[in-house]
């Protein structure tokens, strides 16, 4: 008996990486890379220091154009499009070092990204509403500025969440090192931020990060960068199982 066949129609990724390259003074920073993010997927970025991560984030938001290759978000080549245009195609990104306004209230934070994206009118229940879904509206009256940076990170993702109180939000969010310098206690908390976006509203993430057991936890898919180029990429487990990524990544097996 022949296998049933299915009708539908896979949805199209919402980014594509096609021979994406950047050279410098003639070193070559990222070499060729090819990828694709499906929607509605967390895929990890890892990799040694050096790989060429933040280089990679940096020429998929706009910071730095590429030598070579194309990007595709939604559907629509940004490659040649200033950092400012991919945004309002639904791209977000946070850096690896926090950036906030420490004079300002955490919910003002979230009112001005909101208003940045389009929003005319931005009410408290608004950020309300923003802040709740990010662990930290008991924090709305705060100065930015005395967060602890475990919260400091949760109000980056706020403040990519603020645009959908207008509309949608993000397509795609772009996290580099959303662990970097959170202590310890507050990573699990962080963790599960991150882990609601993706599965309960269905969030696209592409995610930089060097804790491999909140990779591990957190991934759909891992891709593995070194030199600049992809070693590999695929299912958490099987990735992580490969000689080559152990040598790569930690000089030793895993």
């Amino acid at each position: 008996m022949s296998e049933p066949t299915s009708t539908a129609v896979a949805a199209p990724p919402v980014l594509t990486l096609t021979s994406l390259a950047w050279s410098i003074g003639g070193a070559t920073i990222v070499g060729g890379v090819d990828l694709t993010v499906a929607e509605g997927e967390l895929l990890a970025l890892i990799g040694p220091n050096g790989a060429g991560k933040t280089s990679l984030f940096n020429l998929v938001s706009g910071v730095t154009r590429p030598t070579g290759g194309t990007i595709t978000l939604a559907g629509v080549y940004v490659h040649r499009l200033p950092p400012h245009r991919r945004a309002r195609l639904g791209l977000g990104r946070t850096f690896q070092s926090s950036s906030v306004f420490p004079t300002m209230t955490v919910a003002e934070h979230v009112e001005l990204a909101a208003r940045a994206a389009g929003a005319r009118r931005v009410t408290g229940t608004d950020t309300a509403g923003v802040l709740e879904r990010v662990r930290l509206s008991h924090r709305a009256a705060e100065l930015a500025g005395g967060l602890s940076h475990g919260d400091k990170r949760k109000l980056e993702l706020a403040m990519l969440l603020a645009p959908t109180i207008h509309g949608d939000g993000p397509r795609l969010m772009l996290l580099d090192e959303p662990m970097a310098g959170v202590a310890a206690e507050e990573v699990g908390e962080l963790t599960e931020v991150i882990r609601w976006l993706h599965r309960e509203e269905g969030r696209t993430l592409l995610m930089v990060e060097h804790h491999m057991d909140v990779v591990i936890d957190l991934a759909d898919r891992i891709a593995v960068l070194h030199h600049g180029v992809l070693l590999a990429q695929g299912d958490p487990a099987a990735v992580m199982a490969d000689p080559e990524v152990q040598r790569a990544y930690l000089g030793e097996e895993l």
